[in-house]
């Protein structure tokens, strides 16, 4: 069948703490493109003290420590029922502080270490030299290979177990500027550093995104193109742009 029939819900979560840098802007690229599809998509904020419903896609995004300590209490509250959602297939995407708090710890200089969820394997601990310039990275599962977008954090991420990295560093720091990683992926859920925001200036991996919150709602469908030249044009405009 076509995508006609099909809906998908995403779930914002705690937009009013963690929205640095244009992360809305992933949002409305997710929105933008299944819709675009013929798609409904119905979308839900999630802010502290609220229940988590159940949803195709979750976004997480970055914010200042200070944010970061309130969302870490939160997101503790509703660990075991993401990580049903998680062992589920169900699609997470998390930018900078969000990706920190969806690994097992985040450890300040100064402050104290912030317990994750464990969505994925790994810890950050802080950095006395902050990363921040444009990034190009290559993954080994989309098409074109090529992942861009802008970093800005202190964070060093180390990743563990069986959670590999989203891409590999051509241009950038990453993970931690030491072994050429940046972002993490375990199942459905996949961490970044990248702002900017990272998904309309990467239009095929929202593309993926969305084929893999399908999947779980239907095996025959089909996901029909849309004129990328815009998206495509600024895309190609950052690869390999200086850091």
């Amino acid at each position: 069948m076509g995508t006609g029939n099909l809906k998908l819900t995403i779930c914002h979560l705690y937009p009013k703490l963690l929205n640095l840098y244009g992360d809305i802007g992933n949002i409305k690229a997710l929105q933008y493109r299944a819709e675009n599809r013929g798609i409904e998509v119905n979308l839900k904020e999630v802010n502290a003290g609220d229940d988590i419903p159940n949803a195709d896609i979750y976004f997480i995004g970055g914010g200042q420590d200070r944010q970061q300590v309130d969302v870490s209490f939160e997101l503790q509250k509703h660990k075991d029922f993401l990580t049903k959602q998680r062992d589920e297939n169900k699609v997470f995407l998390a930018i900078c502080g969000g990706y920190q708090l969806l690994a097992d710890y985040f450890q300040p200089i100064d402050g104290e270490k912030l317990i994750g969820i464990s969505l994925l394997s790994g810890y950050t601990v802080g950095g006395k030299k902050r990363f921040i310039g444009n990034v190009t990275a290559k993954t080994e599962f989309t098409t074109p290979e090529t992942l861009v977008g802008f970093e800005n954090h202190s964070g060093r991420t180390y990743l563990t177990g069986s959670t590999k990295p989203l891409s590999h560093i051509i241009v950038g720091n990453g993970n931690n500027g030491e072994d050429l990683t940046e972002g993490a992926r375990y199942k459905n859920v996949f961490g970044t550093y990248l702002h900017g925001s990272f998904l309309p200036k990467n239009p095929h991996f929202t593309d993926y995104l969305i084929k893999l919150a399908l999947n779980n709602l239907s095996e025959d469908f089909e996901l029909p193109p849309l004129d990328d030249t815009i998206e495509m044009n600024a895309h190609k405009s950052l690869i390999n742009k200086p850091y």
